[in-house]
């Protein structure tokens, strides 16, 4: 290869390579709701599949199904959020009339509720109460500020969950095709990668109706109102990953604080930090571990680190991007004949 060859190469290479960073520019803004969209073809895609039987016609069957689910999704949003927003009002109602001392006075030992320690108690909560109203307010002028984004990111997740069940089984084979694994190594990564996709999403789910199930134990054994359709809503709502079993039992103990209850109130509030919100970091692992058969470490290692750069979202995310990595790393070594070291037990062909 000449010389005056090697730099026309070495430009192709420089271009090529500065339009994959472009376009990563492009849809870095965009990259969560492409991703949320991406996942929700991928869960709903066997609706998708049942639907197409019936109606025969790609484009019809993926419009049912998107406009079905968003019913669905928007009428638990309306319940949930109505909800939320009245017992907040209430609360903030109540917080400007609300006894601190006489609280105390009623939880605390009377050794302790007659000194100078529940007055200093009382003034740091009163601090306390008064900040996290300011912070609410502050995020609540921020998410009417950025609205229209909020807004632009629902649209697109909306277009990639429609064409996603609609040509998503085009685009796989598409991004099969650019592979130069050979056919039948091809077919085992492809393979074992909608199997830990599954794996992950499956456990997402069992963790959320868990979630819901111990939070259920929790309104009934400290008295909200309508436990049952609360336990259903919160076993909803933990499935999601961008919201959890807060947004629902937190509303709960706020009502109980406005009624009357404080007792309850702080009960509600402490099995709900330590027991419903602990039982994600310790489930998920042990599932998605069993299941993609990674070691618990990996995948607590892909949670933390997922959560610290993409949110809540990365509980799915980082796991995910840690089996792809070591799937790929464990089909390299299968080529060189090296011993793994990632996985517990057996390898991925001896599965």
């Amino acid at each position: 290869m000449g010389e005056k060859e090697g730099f026309k190469q070495l430009v192709n290479y420089a271009l090529i390579i500065g339009l994959f960073i472009i376009a990563f520019f492009v849809i870095k803004p965009i990259i969560f709701a492409i991703i949320y969209g991406i996942l929700l073809a991928y869960i709903f895609h066997p609706i998708y599949r049942l639907t197409l039987k019936g109606l025969r016609y790609k484009t019809l069957s993926a419009l049912v199904v998107c406009v079905v689910t968003i019913a669905i999704l928007l009428t638990l949003i309306y319940v949930l959020l109505s909800s939320l927003l009245s017992q907040i009002i209430n609360f903030y109602l109540t917080l400007q009339t609300i006894d601190v001392k006489s609280i105390l006075a009623q939880i605390l030992p009377s050794i302790i509720s007659n000194t100078e320690i529940s007055a200093v108690l009382a003034n740091s909560i009163d601090i306390s109460i008064s900040r996290m109203l300011a912070n609410s307010a502050t995020a609540l002028g921020d998410f009417v500020f950025n609205l229209p984004t909020f807004i632009l990111h629902l649209l697109i997740v909306l277009l990639v969950f429609f064409f996603g069940l609609r040509d998503g089984e085009k685009a796989f084979e598409y991004f099969q095709s650019l592979s130069h694994l050979k056919k039948e190594t091809q077919q085992k990564f492809f393979t074992h990668f909608r199997n830990i996709t599954r794996s992950v999403l499956i456990g997402e789910i069992i963790v959320g109706v868990v979630q819901g199930l111990v939070a259920g134990v929790g309104y009934f054994l400290f008295g909200a109102p309508n436990a049952l359709l609360l336990t259903l809503l919160t076993m909803a709502v933990s499935i999601v990953p961008i919201v959890g079993p807060w947004l629902v039992w937190i509303p709960v103990d706020v009502y109980l604080f406005v009624n009357g209850n404080p007792n309850a109130g702080i009960g509600l509030l402490i099995y709900g930090l330590f027991l419903v919100n602990w039982i994600d970091a310790v489930i998920r692992p042990a599932i998605v571990s069993r299941n993609t058969e990674l070691n618990t470490v990996i995948v607590l290692i892909g949670m933390i680190g997922g959560l610290q750069i993409f949110g809540i979202l990365g509980l799915i995310i980082g796991p995910l991007t840690l089996a792809y990595v070591l799937l790929v790393a464990e089909l390299y070594r299968k080529n060189l004949n090296e011993p793994v070291i990632f996985k517990k037990e057996e390898t991925l062909e001896e599965r």
